[in-house]
């Protein structure tokens, strides 16, 4: 899976919005739980306070006191984390938590409402959670208006919510595997339709198929009609220019053999001169028109078309050792046939290529000619023909290779007869390539597999 994968991509944006989306989860629940937790402190506070309330009592001299004094033991622990503070017109009174503390109190209100107080700060700068009631006290106490207020500190509140998320986090960890690898899962099921599409898409181009085809989704299934139908209209064109251009092809052989006849009168007549520039530009004329002849045949057959190069080989080879030029060369040609070798090319097209460049061979060649095919790899064979002659200079060389150069086309007979055998390579979407062999040259053709073969327009 490359960086560009459209899964890869929707994997990463689904982890992401996954680890999000639980990070979110995770914070609000946790601030729920403080939340809670503040609540039962509240409770707790409020209990407390009703505690306090009920243990006031007053002395002979008419001053407040605590009859009982609270059962939690962090009441009478000097900075314990539990305070209580009564204000009354007489004085404050305070639990022995507080040491030397006194809390500062908002305004007395005459209310029996509960407040509670979440910003109160002890005179160390400690954060602590409050609650505070003003009460009118009955006759038997004296009457009076006092205010009550029970605090803790809010450290143990935060160390329970801090515990809280500790739990939390790993069982947020494995619920964020899970949904990522059911995500995983879900991508690989709705993605298969366009791992399907890709491999028919493969198989139109490497010549195992003609269409699409159905059964695909419906969120599918109308992209693969519609190129479909582009497949049928475009081969429709091709057709229809194919047979444009064989028709021309063809047109032009009865005008070219006219003047053909017409230079032989020529040359009845004395104008040698004449006759001989009609025939060259004749004879290049048919060369083009071969040419076209043979791409228009190649391109149709592309895709459809398979050999097998050594069979085709051998049977070349067998036709050229019994020429005057082949017959008195030692031919070597044994190691072409372990194997069957397809590749995506009519026989009799293939055997047309090969033969040029064998004739070539045998024909510049001393006293041997090698032919060797390899598999280079799935996708293509790669045939080498090798002579002993005496090669071609590196400038003619290099200048044969580059792109548009024909041999035909350059001064000078080199005798090799690419031309054609370059159009048919090419056309079936393989190359040919020249390199000298010291001594001899030496000629690759890279053949693409029957199944690999591009279809070509």
């Amino acid at each position: 899976m490359t960086r560009g994968s459209l899964r890869l991509r929707l994997a990463l944006a689904g982890a992401v919005a996954i680890c999000l989306s639980l990070a979110l989860a995770g914070w609000g629940l946790t601030l729920l739980f403080a939340a809670h937790v503040e609540r039962r402190a509240v409770g707790e506070l409020e209990t407390h306070l009703d505690q306090v309330l009920g243990a006031l009592q007053q002395t002979p001299n008419g001053a407040l006191t605590l009859g009982n004094q609270p059962a939690d033991p962090r009441f009478r622990q000097p900075y314990g984390g539990l305070y209580w503070q009564i204000d009354s017109a007489e004085g404050t009174l305070r639990s022995r938590s507080l040491w030397d503390w006194q809390l500062t109190l908002p305004a007395i209100s005459p209310t029996d409402g509960l407040a509670v107080l979440r910003d109160l700060r002890a005179p160390d700068g400690r954060r602590l959670l409050g609650v505070e009631r003003s009460v009118v006290l009955s006759p038997s106490l004296g009457g009076d208006t006092v205010t009550l207020l029970l605090a803790m500190d809010r450290k143990a509140l935060s160390a329970a919510t801090r515990d809280f998320a500790e739990d939390l986090l790993p069982y947020l960890g494995l619920l964020a595997v899970a949904l990522i690898a059911a995500g995983w899962l879900q991508l690989r099921i709705g993605l298969r339709p366009l791992a399907e599409l890709g491999r028919r898409l493969s198989a139109i181009r490497t010549g195992n198929a003609e269409r699409l085809g159905e059964n695909f989704p419906n969120e599918v299934g109308p992209l693969a009609s519609d190129f479909d139908a582009l497949l049928a209209a475009r081969e429709a064109e091709m057709q229809a220019a194919r047979q444009r251009a064989g028709d021309l092809a063809h047109g032009l052989k009865t005008p070219l053999q006219a003047l053909l006849g017409e230079s032989q009168r020529l040359r009845q007549a004395g104008q040698e001169q004449t006759a001989g520039s009609i025939e060259q530009i004749v004879g290049r004329m048919h060369e083009h028109v071969d040419r076209e002849l043979t791409r228009t045949r190649v391109a149709a057959r592309a895709g459809r078309a398979s050999s097998d190069v050594p069979a085709v080989i051998a049977s070349v080879a067998d036709v050229i050792m019994r020429t005057p030029a082949g017959a008195r060369l030692d031919w070597d040609t044994s190691a072409t046939a372990a194997t069957p070798m397809p590749v995506a090319l009519d026989p009799a097209d293939l055997a047309e290529a090969l033969g040029a460049l064998l004739e070539n061979a045998a024909r510049h060649a001393s006293r041997r000619v090698v032919v060797r095919t390899r598999i280079r790899d799935t996708r293509s064979i790669e045939v080498s023909v090798r002579d002993d002659g005496p090669g071609l200079p590196e400038s003619a060389l290099t200048g044969l290779l580059d792109r548009g150069v024909r041999l035909d086309e350059r001064s000078g007979d080199t005798g090799l007869g690419l031309a054609i055998c370059r159009e048919i390579v090419e056309g079936a979407g393989g190359r040919v390539r020249l390199e000298n062999a010291h001594p001899g040259l030496r000629a690759r053709l890279t053949l693409p597999t029957a199944r690999q073969a591009l279809r070509r327009t």
